[in-house]
């Protein structure tokens, strides 16, 4: 029997101008907008049991943040901790939010860090508001050819990341991409319905040093506008080895993009482009879901003890001497160019970061159960390969994997990586075999929600 309520709820969290910009190894700070950025809010109940599912137009929440964030949630509104779900979309053009990750403009990033809490706990007790008698439907769509495989096989046998367009030195892309979209459909009595989108892909499609909530922001406008009375709301899912960048572009592939510092291909109008892709591979099934009647909503936390990836004493000396330099700002005395200057750049600090502990980083994972649909919410930003391992668990008629939800804890890639090489296996803060602890751990906990 079909017992479902549904509401939602939208907040603006755009920043003030001057705030530093996050997502790169060098600084930025924020000149101006191309567009807004959001923080949106769904909030379900079935019987006595509520939850809310929270996206914010962030690159990553610390996980003591999104701790505060959470309790602020449940002093709003009553709801459980553990039904507190709360996720970064990974926009590479949106400011800090943890200000002990930063030191020029520290006090505008303090000062938006309160002012992004209160608005979650608002936009929490907003949704609430909202709860109207729903039933839930689900498809899958698909977004052909706007995600990519970014780790690829080069001629001298490396693995690369972000090698550069039309290097000639590319022999083939490392792993397959997941072009699927799982797409809800929320369809509320005297009220709008409510569109909940998961696909895993990087936002980070345009650079530079203006505000942009990237193509997730263009996903729920273009959406919203082609859709009559309804809200969408979006949750990124395994995008950790996936990215906007073709490397072959063929006829018009390359329109309204350039070339980068790093050697990324990015563009404003190709964010936007992203977005009607992803928009319309909901629209395709938008009218042609599945409902199915929602009896039953749980919740569950789980945090665990996983070993960190600390430098071998050897490799120390090389690597405080390039953290020096980049600290220094002396970044052109590295002998590496482009993404591999990012990439070595980004091992040191992970070598000195770890050179004394700590052996082990504690790691929280949340699952949601909605009648016969499954959220698993990931601290970090995982590989395609545990999306895919995830969505594998027996019994539900959807699972829906979302990155940087409860924590931002780096890097998880499978562990073939390790061995391989590349950006994200060299910068990760945890020891090969993080992927497939994690897979283990979701199924586990999917399996028990049932």
């Amino acid at each position: 029997m079909n017992n479902l309520k549904a509401g939602f709820a939208r907040l603006n969290i755009t920043p003030m101008r001057g705030v530093p910009i996050s997502g790169y190894f060098l600084e930025r700070f924020s000149s101006g907008n191309l567009d807004e950025l959001e923080v949106s809010a769904l909030a379900l109940e079935s019987g006595k049991s509520r939850v809310v599912l929270i996206s914010l137009d962030i690159l990553n929440i610390s996980t003591y943040i999104v701790e505060e964030m959470r309790n602020a949630v449940v002093n709003a509104t009553g709801i459980s901790f553990e039904g507190v779900y709360i996720h970064a979309t990974h926009t590479h053009t949106g400011p800090f939010i943890d200000p002990k990750r930063t030191e020029n403009g520290k006090e505008l990033v303090e000062e938006y860090k309160t002012f992004v809490i209160k608005r979650v706990a608002d936009v929490a007790a907003n949704a609430l508001d909202d709860l109207k008698d729903a039933t839930m439907g689900y498809a899958v769509g698909q977004s052909p050819n706007v995600a990519f495989v970014r780790r690829f096989r080069m001629k001298d046998g490396s693995i690369k990341t972000n090698p550069g367009v039309n290097n000639p030195d590319i022999v083939e892309p490392v792993g397959e991409v997941d072009e699927r979209v799982n797409v809800i459909r929320f369809k509320r009595e005297g009220a709008d319905d409510i569109a909940l989108l998961n696909v895993g892909n990087h936002p980070d499609t345009i650079g530079g040093d203006k505000i942009s909530a990237d193509w997730p922001g263009f996903t729920r406008r273009f959406f919203e506008k082609a859709t009559d009375n309804t809200k969408c709301i979006f949750f990124n899912g395994a995008q950790g080895d996936v990215n906007h960048v073709n490397v072959h572009p063929t006829k018009g592939d390359f329109n309204d993009m350039f070339v980068d510092f790093d050697d990324v291909s990015r563009g404003y109008g190709h964010a936007r482009h992203m977005g009607r892709v992803v928009a319309g591979a909901a629209m395709q099934v938008w009218d042609k879901v599945t409902y199915v009647d929602v009896d039953e909503i749980k919740a569950l936390n789980k945090t665990v003890n996983v070993p960190s990836n600390m430098p071998a004493k050897e490799d120390l000396p090389l690597a405080h001497k390039y953290s020096d330099l980049h600290l220094a700002g002396k970044d052109s005395e590295i002998p590496y160019k482009g993404m591999m200057l990012t990439t070595v750049v980004a091992e040191a600090m992970r070598m000195v970061r770890l050179e004394n502990g700590p052996e082990f980083f504690p790691m929280t994972f949340t699952a949601l159960k909605i009648g016969n649909i499954a959220f698993f919410g990931i601290p970090g930003e995982p590989f395609n390969g545990i999306g895919r391992g995830i969505k594998s668990s027996e019994g539900w008629d959807m699972v829906c994997p979302t990155c940087l939800t409860s924590g931002s804890e780096g890097y998880f890639p499978m562990k073939d990586a390790y061995d391989e090489g590349g950006y994200e296996a060299r910068s990760s803060n945890f020891k090969a075999g993080v992927a497939e602890f994690i897979i283990e751990e979701g199924l586990k906990m999917l399996s028990s929600l049932r």
